[in-house]
């Protein structure tokens, strides 16, 4: 690209990760998820439509999709089992971008069942870019075109870049959110170990313990057990010895 191009792929670029933080917060993750398809399609030429495909206990899931007929599109691609999603979260290329630039035509053969249904819905062109990181969740960027042979090198190279970015911020939005329930898993065990302190005046050592045995003997993860606790004490001061 000329320099031109790469000063306007950087304020592209610039542009969508601002609008991808500027308003959300990352410890939402479906915000941030819609945020990725909406700053997607308005910052990459040629796009029409998109959405994300994630996979979710061994099925395709679409998400936030910026319209019915994009979300049963991509529920095609689930039902079917190919298309260009899929291709770039199970096997994509080095890239991480699958581009089919006319589904009625030269792509038709790699994926023929989905591109006779996009056509049909008036989509010929798709972009999937993989939004999978080490360790984080597995999904694709789908970018719909009406036209054939709209993704130029431009848009190819925009929706790749903007993938990286994206799958980035989703890895951070996924790793607050696990941070976040860790830390409110942490203050309910500690308000439960406070209940059963007070109620039986043992120490803060000796509570914990009657919480994991509680949890070994019902089968109950501990965090279920100290919720059960908190929330049929309704969170009461009870003197010790009041208790059966």
């Amino acid at each position: 690209m000329d320099t031109g191009n790469d000063e306007r792929l950087v304020i592209a670029l610039r542009t969508a990760v601002n609008d991808l933080t500027g308003h959300r917060s990352i410890r939402d993750l479906e915000q941030v998820l819609g945020q990725v398809v909406a700053s997607a399609v308005e910052t990459i030429p040629a796009v029409d439509a998109g959405s994300i495909s994630m996979i979710e206990q061994g099925h395709v899931e679409t998400r936030h999709p910026t319209s019915d007929l994009i979300g049963r599109l991509d529920d095609t691609q689930s039902e079917l089992g190919e298309g260009p999603c899929l291709s770039a979260i199970e096997d994509p290329p080095e890239s991480g971008l699958v581009v089919a630039q006319d589904l009625g035509g030269d792509d038709a053969h790699r994926w023929p069942k989905f591109s006779a249904a996009a056509v049909e819905m008036g989509f010929r062109g798709l972009m999937s870019t993989q939004l999978t990181t080490e360790g984080g969740m597995r999904g694709a960027l789908n970018l719909y075109a009406r036209e054939p042979h709209a993704f130029d090198e431009h848009s190819r190279t925009l929706a790749g870049l903007f993938g990286v970015q994206a799958a980035l911020l989703l890895y951070g939005a996924s790793q607050a959110r696990h941070l976040q329930r860790a830390v409110d898993s942490r203050d309910l065990i500690g308000r439960a170990k406070g209940i059963l302190a007070e109620r039986f005046g043992v120490d803060d050592d000796t509570a914990f313990q009657m919480l994991v045995k509680s949890s070994q003997d019902t089968n109950m993860k501990l965090t279920a057990v100290a919720q059960w606790l908190t929330e049929n004490t309704g969170g009461a001061r009870v003197r010790p010895g009041t208790a059966d």
